[in-house]
């Protein structure tokens, strides 16, 4: 019994037993039995048949007790009569009362139920959208998919026509050590874009890592030497700060390479003339769930977790923006600049290698990636 019934039960019964005293003390005077009806009402808010039935039964007992205190000779029968009287009305106040308590706690019981129905029938209409909105991403992903095999399928062959002529470029006697730099580089990327496109014409779905345990720079530098003509040209300096502390990483190079370039490219679009964007590598411990998720990926214990950031001092993003950035299609760049779909794609490859992909930004103060993948030292893995 909670405090709230604890009092009204403590003010009935002190009722009770003043109206019991007074009955003692004015036995002729019948009207203060009527008094019995506000225990009898204070009890009623409780809501219990059983306290009920004692109470009025006390009150009953109580009221029919002052006809054993002395009366005038021939007033007897007449105080039987009125203290009948007495006993009905308060048999027919707990009636009423009760009755009124107990269509309250119906109510209320209702209301409740409502209320809950109604939560319920929210929460499912939240889940109906949110599986709707799943199925047209899904469809839109289908439709871009065939559209995508349809396009490779077409752009193969003039790639390889491509690819032919610059090898041919590369061979040719008057080549410069620079030019011939650029050539294999160029080269590189084509046969990576064959590789894609050949990865779409199997399937619509991206070719699944496979990783092994390289050295970071492995990872970066390529990519920065990729990406450096097109800062120069836009007149943004890009720094590679490179520790040489870092662990081994589990990484699929080339899928990896993807996810840098693109979030190269997004820094350099974000980024004005003069602006920087800087790329950092550094090891932290690994949290009890990424340890968990990395183990699962690299087929080893996982203690260390190796941090790619890229960092630029572009314009930033609002926080509306910010939560729906790996959201499929979504996209701020101009009709024609842009997917929606890189920062998506990206993050989804580096969860397939047991990392995460997650992102800082703010508004004038420009945005910072993160790129978490499983780490490992050399002797680790020399011993595996």
């Amino acid at each position: 019994m909670n405090i709230r019934n604890r009092l009204v039960l403590s003010i009935a019964a002190a009722c009770f037993f003043i109206i019991l005293i007074f009955e003692r003390l004015a036995p002729a005077n019948v009207v203060g039995a009527y008094g019995y009806v506000l225990p009898i009402l204070l009890v009623a808010i409780l809501r219990n048949r059983r306290l009920m039935l004692v109470t009025v039964f006390a009150c009953v007992i109580a009221t029919y007790a002052g006809l054993l205190q002395p009366t005038k000779p021939g007033r007897f029968q007449a105080a039987v009569i009125n203290r009948s009287v007495v006993v009905g009305v308060l048999l027919i106040v707990a009636y009423f009362g009760m009755s009124w308590e107990e269509r309250k706690a119906r109510e209320e019981a209702a209301r409740a139920a409502l209320a809950r129905e109604t939560e319920n029938l929210l929460r499912a209409n939240a889940q109906l959208v949110e599986v709707k909105d799943q199925l047209n991403r899904s469809e839109r992903l289908a439709a871009v998919g065939q559209m995508v095999a349809s396009v490779a399928h077409e752009v193969g062959t003039p790639l390889h026509s491509i690819a032919w002529h610059v090898q041919a470029l590369g061979e040719e006697p008057n080549v410069t050590p620079d030019m011939k730099k650029r050539i294999e580089v160029i080269d590189g990327q084509l046969a990576r874009v064959v590789r894609i496109i050949q990865d779409l014409l199997s399937s619509t779905r991206q070719r699944k890592p496979d990783p092994i345990w390289l050295p970071v720079d492995q990872v970066v530098s390529p990519v920065a030497a990729l990406m450096e003509p097109a800062f120069q040209a836009k007149g943004v300096s890009l720094r590679v700060e490179l520790t040489q502390e870092v662990p081994m990483v589990w990484a699929d190079a080339e899928k990896l390479h993807q996810v840098l370039v693109n979030v190269l490219a997004n820094a350099l679009a974000a980024t004005g003339e003069g602006g920087m964007v800087t790329v950092t590598t550094a090891a932290r411990p690994a949290s009890p769930e990424e340890a968990d998720v990395g183990q699962r990926a690299a087929q080893r214990p996982v203690l260390t977790m190796v941090a790619i950031t890229v960092r630029d001092t572009g314009c930033g993003m609002p926080e509306a923006d910010l939560e729906k950035a790996f959201t499929p299609f979504f996209t701020t760049k101009a009709i024609g600049t842009g997917t929606g779909l890189g920062l998506f794609l990206s993050r989804e490859t580096v969860q397939a290698h047991g990392g995460t992909l997650t992102l800082e930004s703010a508004v004038g103060k420009g945005t910072t990636v993160m790129i978490s993948l499983p780490g490992s030292s050399p002797a680790a893995v020399s011993m595996a």
